[in-house]
């Protein structure tokens, strides 16, 4: 969780992140699809508009992440944290459908070769483009899942493992690529076959970002280690008695936390005010600044 760093320095942050991603993905996009073309090479095509998706995925975070620093209006009380979750779901739908064209397209150049068409050995530059993806592509997934993990943004890992996915469609690329070119005529439908093997792994990774995203859209519970964590940083504030009523959702970037405090029935107004404000203040130095806490307190002869 990103404790400690403001919205605009986290925005501005993810905004950088992005930025060069969206440059390297504008050069390799063009880079392999022309070395496709020229390289005579399915696979290589089908990698440079992969990172076409990728270069389209980081105008996604770059859009929605601006949309989600905004703070609380009218319209949005608990902030615009969702629009964030949004677009790594949005991300995920554009990774299944780019899997499911790869997919596609490698069947059909499967099926033309083993009905006797003959497609054209790959040549030398589409497999210089290979190497050249992998090791660019594996870098700024390093580089972007670092920076997600720091700032705390799902959308942010997302696109990072949308620069993974990238690197593995490259890996396949070249197995496919070099295996056409240097086993022979009879082995020119590897590059085919790489790019379905390509689109199975880019679908896993999809999946696998879809269901957070979607659980956070349908307010699923936050996991119970977290509110069991919740609950043990409430319970240590001096004066609160009990815990329960516990309710939480992620929000974005930030969480929200309602919970029912029960302290003294003894204590004055002012006394229970200021044990709810050290239990926020406790659960925010836990959970980051930008948590949503709403405390409900109880006398202790009204527990429930």
């Amino acid at each position: 969780m990103s404790v400690g760093i403001p919205v605009e320095e986290r925005e501005k942050r993810i905004t950088r992140v992005t930025l060069l991603g969206s440059v390297v993905n504008l050069v390799l996009s063009v880079g392999k699809v022309l070395a496709g073309v020229f390289g005579h090479s399915a696979a290589m095509i089908a990698d440079g508009i992969h990172s076409i998706s990728d270069l389209a995925s980081d105008i996604v975070v770059l859009v929605f992440v601006r949309i989600s620093s905004k703070g609380e209006d009218r319209d949005h009380e608990y902030g615009h944290g969702k629009f964030e979750t949004l677009a790594t779901l949005i991300m995920s739908l554009i990774l299944i459908v780019v899997a499911a064209q790869l997919m596609a397209s490698g069947i059909r150049t499967i099926a033309g070769v083993l009905s006797g068409e003959a497609i054209p050995s790959p040549k030398y530059i589409a497999l210089v483009a290979a190497v050249v993806s992998i090791v660019s592509k594996e870098w700024l997934y390093r580089y972007t899942v670092k920076a997600g993990n720091k700032l705390d943004s799902p959308v942010v890992v997302a696109n990072a493992w949308h620069h993974r996915s990238d690197a593995l469609s490259s890996v396949g690329s070249l197995v496919g690529i070099a295996g056409a070119m240097f086993l022979g005529s009879k082995w020119t439908m590897l590059d085919p076959l790489a790019s379905c093997c390509i689109s199975i792994a880019i679908f896993v990774v999809a999946v696998k970002m879809a269901v957070p995203s979607l659980k956070e859209l349908l307010d699923v519970s936050l996991p119970q280690d977290m509110e069991q964590k919740i609950i043990a940083v409430s319970s240590a504030v001096p004066g609160v008695m009990n815990v329960h009523g516990l309710k939480t959702r992620r929000n974005g970037p930030s969480i929200i936390i309602e919970a029912h405090i029960v302290v003294d029935p003894s204590i004055t107004v002012v006394q229970a005010h200021n044990i709810a404000t050290a239990v926020e203040d406790a659960l925010k130095h836990s959970f980051g600044n930008e948590t949503q806490i709403s405390l409900h307190i109880e006398p202790g002869v009204n527990a429930r």
